[in-house]
């Protein structure tokens, strides 16, 4: 199986142009000699989550489609959206216009939800778990109703949903992708693992457990496990390491072996997240001690 790898900036506590030139940067990595990154990644939050001092993040799926036309060829994504941030309706039509810019490269990556900091002060409610995981089923359900064909032209669809119903809801230009963008889903508990044995194309370890490869390995055995029950298989599933690189040498090298060791535990997918503010130098070190080590033995 070949491993795919990408590379994760975040868009907090950075400006707009630095970013730009990153992204900018990985596209050139990605056409030079022994090629680059597979995918390239944001996360999605509203401040730098710093709870007494909240700072600067960009909005992050406005950022992905300002920088996609850097990364032609490469899957984008978020790990993940928060659900609570966007009606799905928005979502499905914005992922609609990024499935067609990216020519079928974007994944719709989504979560619950879970920073109450980015959430009280701006007034976006923030229900308790169970709820929270109730509306990300609705959410991904009126997705697979909106990408359907019969969302493409009317009467278009209509669905009940306590949260989110459709009456008559018309998706067109339909997506590029036949039945969309596919999903990446977030969930850690139960319901959220069996959510994405269900509906999902692939599952993100979440940056709160960058690296950490025992927690990974119990939650692969979860998928796995609930993808078999639903009578899918395993092997066609996408299941997503996330590492942090940090901001030196050290760091670097310690991300290389985590990355091995989500790769043993089952990862068919590593991300390198690393400081949106080091820049395109920052993303050139990943590549180089990062990327080519793990290109080098996993192939």
């Amino acid at each position: 199986m070949t491993i795919r790898i990408g590379f994760k900036t975040s868009p907090q506590d950075v400006d707009w142009a630095t970013v730009d030139a990153t992204w900018s940067r990985a596209g050139e990595l990605t056409r030079e000699p022994g090629g680059g990154f597979d995918s390239g990644w944001l996360n999605d939050h509203l401040t730098d989550m710093d709870p007494d001092v909240p700072g600067s993040s960009l909005e992050a799926l406005t950022l992905l489609a300002t920088l996609v036309h850097h990364v032609p060829g490469l899957t984008v994504g978020h790990a993940v959206l928060s659900n609570t941030f966007r009606h799905p309706v928005l979502l499905a039509k914005a992922a609609t216009v990024l499935d067609h810019a990216t020519d079928g490269q974007f994944v719709l990556g989504l979560g619950a939800g879970w920073f109450e900091g980015e959430h009280e002060p701006f007034g976006i409610e923030l229900p308790p778990i169970g709820p929270r995981i109730d509306r990300l089923v609705s959410a991904v359900d009126t997705f697979d109703a909106l990408f359907s064909a019969a969302a493409a032209a009317p009467p278009g669809v209509t669905r009940d949903d306590p949260f989110y119903p459709l009456r008559g809801a018309v998706n067109v230009p339909a997506p590029r992708t036949p039945g969309g963008p596919p999903i990446y889903l977030g969930g850690q508990g139960p319901r959220g693992i069996r959510l994405a044995a269900r509906a999902a194309a692939g599952w993100l370890l979440p940056g709160t457990h960058a690296g950490n490869v025992e927690y990974f390995a119990a939650k692969r055995d979860e998928l796995v496990a609930a993808l078999e029950a639903a009578g899918r298989d395993p092997a066609r599933f996408d299941i997503v390491g996330q590492v942090g690189t940090g901001s030196t040498a050290a760091s670097r090298q310690e991300a290389v072996a985590a990355s091995f060791g989500l790769v043993r535990a089952g990862a068919t997918h590593i991300v390198l997240g690393m400081p949106a503010a080091l820049g395109p130098r920052g993303l050139e070190a990943v590549a180089a001690e990062c990327l080519a080590p793990l290109r080098e033995q996993l192939g």
